[in-house]
């Protein structure tokens, strides 16, 4: 990992105070040293989307850190009740992505108390298992993100680590909640700096590192006892008994 950090694109980081990642420290015994690989979902298709903006700034602060990053458009995501939708691109695209990730954030707006239906659509959208026993979250890294029109709330945030518990994800302790978000991004475009934007940065670090100390230990960290016992294809043949 590199000595230093590219804050170009950071103009809210007060130099010197945001540290490289110690990858010497926390990487496992082999760990192949490629940049953390890190997926953001966002929950609102709106033309000026906070969750979207939100979404943005973590992964430039992810990128700072070393990471690399990929987020998703929903835009065109079927229902999953849709004839056919499991084989629509847009599902092909979204389970490749969290394949290929080693950990995920979630970005949601706050609406009627709750996470959007875009943003519990996509979480529908990834299964525990692909074909071929593939647990597409089981082990991965999360930070919970939500930015809201009103005051400080934290109910998408409780709503979407409930969810990460139910994936098998490692929630990672911290999170962001961005109040009157329509308010804070500079003339709707960037988070600057405060105390909102550097609570995202702590929630970023903090995701980092959970992330290097988990790849590599995954496996071993959510071995279960009663899978070693029952396979999870014969509880299934179990469970689907007539």
């Amino acid at each position: 990992m590199p000595d230093s950090l590219d804050l170009s694109d950071l103009p809210g980081i007060a130099a010197g105070h945001l540290h490289p990642i110690d990858a010497d420290a926390l990487a496992a015994p082999g760990d192949p040293r490629h940049p953390p690989r890190i997926l953001l979902l966002y929950g609102s298709l709106r033309e000026v989307s906070y969750s979207r903006k939100a979404a943005e700034e973590a992964a430039r602060v992810l990128r700072a850190l070393g990471c690399e990053t990929r987020i998703f458009d929903p835009s065109g995501l079927p229902l999953p009740d849709d004839a056919g939708a499991a084989e629509h691109p847009k599902v092909a695209e979204l389970r490749k992505l969290a394949v290929w990730s080693e950990g995920m954030v979630w970005s949601s707006p706050e609406r009627h108390g709750a996470m959007t239906g875009i943003m519990k659509l996509q979480i529908d959208w990834l299964p525990l298992s692909l074909q071929g026993g593939i647990r597409t979250t089981q082990g991965k890294t999360l930070a919970v993100m939500q930015v809201s029109g009103g005051s400080q709330s934290f109910n998408a945030v409780n709503q979407m680590r409930i969810l990460g518990r139910w994936m098998r994800m490692v929630t990672i302790p911290n999170q962001s909640s961005i109040p009157k978000a329509w308010l804070e991004f500079e003339e709707g475009e960037r988070l600057p700096d405060g105390p909102f934007y550097r609570r995202l940065v702590d929630v970023m670090e903090e995701l980092v590192k959970f992330t290097w100390l988990v790849r590599g230990r995954k496996d071993y960290l959510v071995d279960r006892y009663s899978e070693r016992v029952e396979s999870a294809e014969d509880v299934h043949k179990r469970v689907s008994q007539k």
